[in-house]
């Protein structure tokens, strides 16, 4: 009864042929000349042009299906459907690494959607001004969060000293 109601969310896919002496995937190219056959000459397809599914992309970047099913609200992803499965091709995963290295930079959704629109190829596409502007951004919050870090320490050693006041006049009662 294995496999029964799952569905091959690649399934109706082209067809990959192999070269088992490399180990290698390769596809057909749409070639307008036909010396390599029917479907045009065929180039090495590596593993990360296979198409990915959402679980696959999720577990790869260390994310939730949420997060990537919200990254596509935004219009920040398009992957590919095949019916209700999301098909995440390699520049699908590039535009997730951008996302997510954007975040950890402490920039908002709609920034990084300004950022990846003025892309070039090697990651964000951040002037210097913006370098420096998010710079110190950082450390305003940094150092918000470090004075919240300090006053909560006070608050949590003034627990301990009513503590020890207890038990000082516990003792001596």
């Amino acid at each position: 009864m294995r496999g029964i109601g799952r569905r091959n969310p690649l399934k109706g896919l082209r067809l990959m042929a192999y070269d088992a002496r490399r180990g290698t995937r390769l596809e057909p190219e749409a070639a307008e000349d036909t010396a390599g056959g029917a479907h045009g000459p065929l180039r090495e397809m590596d593993e990360a042009d296979r198409p990915r599914t959402i679980g696959e992309v999720a577990r790869q970047f260390g994310v939730t299906l949420r997060t990537l099913r919200f990254y596509e609200s935004k219009r920040l992803l398009t992957p590919r459907r095949q019916g209700a499965t999301r098909l995440y091709m390699r520049r699908d995963c590039e535009r997730i690494a951008l996302i997510l290295t954007g975040r950890r930079l402490g920039f908002t959704l709609a920034e990084i959607r300004d950022l990846i629109r003025t892309v070039d190829g090697n990651g964000l596409g951040l002037t210097r001004d913006q370098c420096m502007a998010q710079i110190n951004l950082l450390e305003r919050r940094k150092r918000g969060i470090e004075l919240a870090i300090a006053e909560l320490r006070k608050i949590c050693t003034s627990f301990y000293r009513k503590l020890l006041e207890d038990d000082a006049r516990s003792s001596r009662d």
